[in-house]
């Protein structure tokens, strides 16, 4: 049986003595691409956070490689990649400057990746980031996260200052990466028919509880017996958070 990349159990979060996530149970399996679906306001930067150790748990475990998160060795936490949805580049560098930092920390970077993206998404690699773009600031964030080869890649609303082209050539791009069955990847995004579009796995998260889970080949069971065939993950979306 396959050993799961992350595994939470009874997961809460609260702020301010108020709940923000209650009582979540979910695991990672290597091959999965997972859709993490809710309204604004749903959690869903929240969990993300939680699963990659960000946040003290109110209650509840979370484990990676079957070791707590937030006590990941750096071997293991260079087997993560990250894209949150502010970057944390260094204004003061130019792009050349912040991809040779990050990585010097991988020995496995891929610079014919960095290299064809830079190129492709026309990175002003020679100028200083403070002087970027938000889309373009955003584009850098996905090649340093995708140039690291991480076995785990978490995204959180990754094309959100994109636009249609960068988008399409972003999604272009992750069809590729996760053809790689050894890999997992989780994506948020508001834009659900892009999710449509490369996940086979749902997570619907709504005010801070965890809707639904599982393929979406069977999200279908969330209309109810008897109901016609949905049309799209959307659709989906739309009849069961409301």
């Amino acid at each position: 049986m396959t050993e799961p990349m992350l595994r939470c159990e009874g997961l809460q979060l609260h702020r301010g003595g108020k709940p923000v996530l209650s009582q979540i149970d979910l695991q990672v399996l290597p091959g999965q691409v997972i859709g993490l679906i809710g309204r604004n306001g749903a959690g869903k930067s929240s969990l993300l956070e939680a699963l990659l150790g960000f946040h003290h748990l109110s209650a509840g475990t979370v484990t990676a490689w079957g070791m707590p998160v937030r006590q990941l060795p750096a071997q293991h936490k260079r087997r993560i990649g990250l894209v949150t949805q502010r970057d944390e580049l260094l204004e003061g560098l130019t792009g050349t400057q912040q991809l040779q930092l990050i990585a010097s920390f991988y020995p496995h970077w891929d610079r014919a990746l960095v290299d064809r993206l830079s190129a492709s998404w026309a990175l002003p690699l020679q100028r200083r980031i403070s002087t970027w773009s938000m889309g373009q600031r955003q584009r850098l964030a996905i090649v340093l996260a995708l140039a690291a080869g991480p076995e785990l890649l978490v995204l959180d609303e990754p094309v959100a200052s994109l636009d249609p082209l960068a988008r399409a050539q972003f999604l272009l791009e992750m069809r590729t990466l996760i053809a790689d069955q050894r890999r997992a990847v989780i994506i948020s995004s508001h834009i659900v028919s892009d999710l449509e579009a490369m996940v086979n796995q749902v997570w619907l998260l709504d005010q801070g509880v965890l809707r639904w889970s599982g393929a979406i080949s069977d999200i279908a069971e969330l209309i109810g017996p008897g109901a016609d065939e949905p049309a799209s993950l959307e659709q989906v979306f739309r009849s069961v958070i409301r």
